[in-house]
């Protein structure tokens, strides 16, 4: 259900957000959330809802994204489909007791840890993906055993609109509220008191969010951004590095958290690289990519100011793209070469289809200009050379890494997505949601028999003696 009444058009109703964490946290307390099978009942209703309302979400994304239906299902809606269904599949197993040994100095006696649930949390999602990134950190709080208030992100009015009112058809509504509104509801629940908090957004508004758990010690898992680089060695096939680079980077109109930042390659490619970059962007758009279907929109009128910014502010130079139409939210895929260390492009995340493309002197280089900034969400290295891109890889810090490839170490369940450091804290797909927003207690049981009195007062020196050999 929506945690509001319908308003007006126009005004904004306000937000009882204790009231909100109070039905919650009634609902959790009955103990419904705990067994198998309800947790399966709103994956299964998750998958059913993304199933029957197909068309609709997918033409909510076009209305808030001008996002290609290929993209749509692909990146957002197939993506969550196949996650809740992993969920689904494998989550009675995860619930089990894990048995541990216990040391001889314990025994006779049994130890388990015991997954279980840490009770309501709030989850709050970005525009970029505002379905996949909404229902995936809520699938596995759902899996782990949480009630959940949701909060769509109010840049996507659309696709908020649309979870706001089908997510009470699938799934318990007194388990699962959605919020909707902007900064003034956001902010009203990151005053409450959470057992946890989901948020994916930028690193700025991480650091909010991490500021506002820290008052009640609530756990967070932060999923954030950065400029994720590419590095391209010489022994890479160019055709494909240029391919996939491309496809990567303005996929979605290059709004993805994990999209190639920029890219950093070999001074003896630069040239051939850039060159079929450029050739790449009209091969996937055509000549007119304004007027290609295959091309998402900017999210709205600020952020395409910001974009314009960085080229405006020296970027290097322009070899394809930086034309625009404010009207269209439109912007052209854009491949720059060379701009300044110090220029915007170069400091701040892009999260638009703009690619920057540096010559660096070999992987050495590429490594060190890569620790010279925050740790990205993600890496990419192109090569055939394992040395080359071991200095890479194993030379820095990331969320996650992908050879050969763009995007796509998101894809596999068993693989946590995560970031580290300004890209984020936590991780989660399959288990590692699963256990992000769980408690692992653990338990031991003694036998009441036998009742060895060695340890308990008043001490003898013999038994410290004893006890000192068999702990040391």
């Amino acid at each position: 259900m929506t945690a509001t009444a319908p308003a007006p058009a126009g005004s904004s109703p306000a937000l009882d957000a204790p009231a909100v964490v109070d039905r919650l946290r009634a609902t959790f307390a009955s103990g419904r959330t705990r067994p198998a099978e309800w947790r399966r009942t709103q994956l299964r209703g998750l998958g059913r809802m993304l199933e029957e309302h197909d068309a609709e979400l997918t033409q909510a994304l076009w209305k808030d994204l001008g996002r290609p239906s290929m993209e749509a299902y692909a990146a957002d809606l197939g993506h969550a489909k196949g996650e809740i269904r992993y969920l689904a599949k494998h989550v009675e197993r995860w619930m089990r007791p894990r048995r541990v040994k216990v040391p001889p100095t314990v025994m006779p006696a049994r130890a388990w840890v015991q997954p279980e649930p840490l009770g309501v949390a709030l989850v709050i999602a970005p525009w970029n993906y505002p379905i996949q990134l909404l229902l995936e950190p809520m699938a596995a709080a759902l899996a782990a055993g949480n009630c959940v208030a949701a909060k769509p992100s109010e840049l996507a009015p659309a696709c908020s609109e649309a979870m706001a009112r089908l997510l009470p058809r699938y799934v318990d509504p007194d388990a699962v509220v959605v919020v909707e509104g902007g900064v003034p509801e956001t902010t009203a629940l990151l005053e409450q008191r959470w057992d946890h908090i989901f948020f994916t957004g930028s690193t700025n508004v991480g650091r909010i969010v991490a500021e506002a758990a820290a008052k009640h010690l609530t756990p967070t898992v932060l999923e954030l951004g950065g400029k994720s680089p590419a590095y391209v060695h010489r022994s890479a096939d160019l055709d494909v590095t240029a391919r996939r680079i491309a496809w990567g980077k303005f996929l979605n109109a290059g709004q993805t958290c994990i999209a190639p930042d920029y890219v950093l390659v070999d001074r003896a490619v630069q040239d051939q690289l850039v060159d079929r970059l450029v050739a790449q962007v009209e091969a996937f758009f055509g000549p007119d990519p304004q007027g290609s279907s295959s091309l998402g929109r900017i999210v709205n009128e600020r952020h395409l100011e910001r974009l314009k910014g960085y080229l405006a502010a020296g970027a290097g130079t322009v070899v394809t793209g930086g034309t625009f139409d404010d009207a269209d939210r439109y912007l052209a895929p854009t491949i720059t070469v060379d701009p300044p260390l110090d220029a915007p492009i170069m400091q701040e995340e892009i999260f638009g289809p703009i690619l920057p493309v540096l010559g660096v002197d070999g992987p050495e280089e590429a490594r060190d200009l890569v620790l010279e900034r925050p740790k990205p969400l993600a890496l990419y290295a192109f090569g055939e050379d394992d040395d080359a891109i071991a200095t890479v890889v194993d030379g820095t810090s990331s969320g996650g890494v992908c050879i050969n490839q763009t995007l796509m170490h998101l894809l596999p369940p068993d693989l946590p997505f995560g970031g580290v450091g300004d890209s984020g804290m936590g991780a989660y797909h399959g288990k590692a949601g699963f256990d992000a927003l769980s408690h692992h207690k653990s338990v031991l049981r003694k036998r009441t028999r036998p009742d060895l009195k060695l340890l308990y007062p008043p001490y003898k020196p013999q038994v410290e003696r004893l006890v000192r050999k068999i702990l040391r």
